[in-house]
């Protein structure tokens, strides 16, 4: 575990992780914990998929807002289910990327495109955008 205010939590099949504002540190750092949630899940393609749409979610989280997001990824039989809240209202749109935006506009395309299914939900003070992939089973 890094800075103050940072958690990190490995339960059995579950990882909890709160990451600070503008600390795109953090976005290696959450792939990695996903990656040792996912040691023993069956569908290894899955995983690097989830590491990839995790990734996606955390940046956004951390570009669009200001108050840093928390992190929750869940194992559940062949299921894993990933959630980033952050606490800003306003909805993220998937927008088609343009051949000059360069890097920037693909994470929820991605998202959209890769998982099995996602979504969005308003949380009090900001939202929780989600996905789930149907890979492999937990050893």
């Amino acid at each position: 575990m890094r800075g103050t205010g940072e958690q990190a939590r490995l339960l059995s099949k579950q990882l909890l992780r709160r990451v600070e504002s503008a600390d795109l540190t953090a976005v290696p750092e959450v792939r990695h914990a996903l990656r040792e949630l996912l040691s023993h899940w069956r569908a290894r393609e899955s995983a690097e998929v989830a590491e990839l749409l995790t990734s996606e979610l955390v940046t956004n989280a951390l570009v669009h807002t200001e108050h840093g997001a928390v992190v929750k990824a869940t194992v559940a039989d062949s299921r894993l289910r990933v959630e980033v809240r952050d606490f800003v209202d306003a909805p993220p749109t998937p927008d088609e990327p343009t051949e000059d935006d360069g890097t920037h506009g693909r994470g929820l395309v991605l998202v959209e495109g890769l998982a099995d299914s996602w979504g969005v939900r308003a949380q009090g003070l900001g939202k929780m955008v989600w996905f789930e992939l149907n890979g492999g089973t937990a050893a």
